[in-house]
């Protein structure tokens, strides 16, 4: 019984299938279905191509930013050395101060 159920619904969603491609045939004419193929592709193909690039990306401000705080750890490494307080300033304070200790030790 099962068998014959599953049957019918592939014998109906088949003869749907050909009902809906002859409809289109007819609204869109035959001559425009091998574009309108060619196009989806294309918009496919520039979708997958934008996936990726914009994965690459992101893969490039992650490593991007684990710079960055390796960069920070260093420059706090040498601030907290030289005796600078590094709590309230930025990279580049950070950077100018340790280059203005640096130029008083070497006076």
């Amino acid at each position: 019984m099962s068998y014959q159920v599953a049957n019918l619904t592939m014998v109906i969603g088949v003869e749907w299938i050909i009902i809906i491609v002859v409809i289109v045939m007819l609204f869109l004419g035959v001559k425009k279905i091998p574009q309108l193929a060619r196009s989806f592709g294309k918009a496919s193909a520039e979708f997958q191509k934008s996936k990726i690039e914009a994965n690459r990306e992101l893969e490039r401000l992650k490593d991007q930013t684990d710079v960055s705080n390796i960069d920070r750890e260093k420059l706090e490494t040498i601030a907290d050395t030289l005796g600078i307080d590094y709590s309230n300033k930025n990279d580049e304070e950070l950077r100018n101060a340790i280059n203005k200790e640096i130029g008083k030790e070497r006076k």
